[in-house]
């Protein structure tokens, strides 16, 4: 017999029952969409996680204060100032695995256009914070170092605040005002999005350091009143380098060995690989459990291929008496179990990615789905139905021939 006139035989058999084989596949089915979109919604959260992090900045390390202690209770890291400038330009210029820095001073400020109001934050800073934050110019310029010398009364909008202030006119060249004191437009930053946290990066203005500390928030003389960014030369040196700024800075402070920092590094990178790590853990236990139901659809079709045997035992025992070799009744039973698990597979993947598309676009999530999982979803699928339905071809192909004929 060949195997095209065997999978003929096994197609007959199984529409003979059409409700019966679909109910049967309907365990490979809800298998295999589970699975497919359980995976797809993962990766997307995954890159979700990503695109956050990487939108707070490249390689970034985050240089906070150290705390404050007041009757046995602490302030927390940044409400006792120890770091200076000092050691922001030692952070700067000594470190190999540090590309640059920047301060980050911040205070949440009205300012007004000639019409407008709005709150934001304000943010003091030097030109290699947009270097840090990974941050463009989307029109106009940035200011520079030489604004920063002469304290120029200069700004640069993120999107949210140039939406919320000039509505559709460009602002560069326009006149704010931030605590009453004009600064000119310059430039406006192009759009960030969104912190891990929901927080709006670009509801923001930012302006020179030495122009924040005399006309929006007086400066702590030789301590930074915020804190610093840092950017490592490369994703893979973003450990070295914050090793690096602790041994610089425990020096530079002289604290004692086993001494507590008075300052605190911290690494957005471990923290987004600790996010990442969550949402594959919780992407594996969804897979597994919808794997489940690969297992439990493999049950149901060897449940119903043993009705099957008994049903059609008349039928095995005529094709053996005509000259049917045992061989040939196991290949009908496995290709007719096969045959509900592939179909059951296909549907499957198809209704799985409807599933993730739906979902995806529920939750804003990007769609990625990974056709390795597919492929290995499909593939075990199959591999469930030959498991389970060789047992009742087995049973089939064992049968004696006169026996069967005899089986009312």
């Amino acid at each position: 017999m060949n195997p095209l006139q065997t999978l003929r035989i096994a197609l007959r058999a199984l529409l003979r029952n059409k409700l019966r084989s679909f109910l049967t596949m309907l365990g490979i089915v809800i298998g295999v969409s589970a699975v497919i979109a359980m995976v797809a919604i993962g990766e997307g959260a995954k890159a979700r996680v990503q695109a956050s992090f990487a939108s707070m900045g490249a390689n970034l390390l985050v240089i906070m204060s150290g705390t404050t202690t007041r009757g046995g209770s602490f302030g927390g890291f940044g409400s006792m100032p120890t770091l200076t400038w000092d050691d922001l330009a030692a952070i700067r210029t000594e470190l190999t695995a540090v590309r640059t820095a920047a301060a980050n001073l911040q205070a949440n400020t009205p300012i007004m256009s000639e019409d407008q109001n709005w709150t934001t934050t304000v943010i003091g800073t030097s030109p290699e914070y947009f270097v840090v934050r990974a941050w463009k110019i989307a029109s106009g310029e940035l200011f520079g170092q030489s604004d920063i010398d002469s304290g120029t009364k200069v700004a640069v909008l993120g999107q949210t605040v140039a939406d919320r202030l000039f509505g559709g006119v460009d602002p560069v060249g326009q006149t704010l005002r931030i605590k009453n004191i004009p600064f000119t437009v310059i430039g406006v930053l192009s759009t960030k999005g969104q912190s891990p946290m929901g927080q709006d990066y670009d509801d923001c203005v930012v302006i020179p350091q030495s122009a924040f500390m005399t006309k929006v928030r007086g400066g702590l003389q030789k301590f930074v009143g915020g804190f610093i960014y840092a950017s490592a030369v490369s994703e893979q040196d973003t450990g070295r380098a914050q090793r690096q700024i602790q041994d610089l800075l425990r020096e530079r402070h002289r604290l004692a060995p086993g001494a507590d920092d008075d300052f605190s590094v911290r690494n957005l990178a471990e923290m987004a690989s600790a996010q990442q790590e969550g949402t594959n853990t919780l992407t594996t236990l969804l897979a597994s459990i919808a794997a489940v139901s690969l297992l439990v659809g493999g049950i149901g079709i060897m449940n119903i291929m043993l009705v099957s045997v008994t049903e059609r035992t008349r039928e095995i025992g005529i094709r053996m008496a005509v000259g049917a070799k045992p061989r040939h009744i196991l290949a009908q039973f496995l290709v007719e179990a096969l045959t509900l698990s592939i179909a059951g597979g296909v549907f499957g993947v198809a209704i799985g990615i409807a599933v993730a598309q739906q979902l995806a676009a529920r939750f804003d999530w990007p769609l990625l789905l990974r056709p390795d999982i597919i492929v290995i979803a499909v593939t075990f699928s199959a591999a469930v139905g030959v498991g389970f339905g060789l047992y009742p071809a087995r049973k089939a192909s064992q049968l004696d021939p006169i026996d069967a004929l005899r089986y009312e």
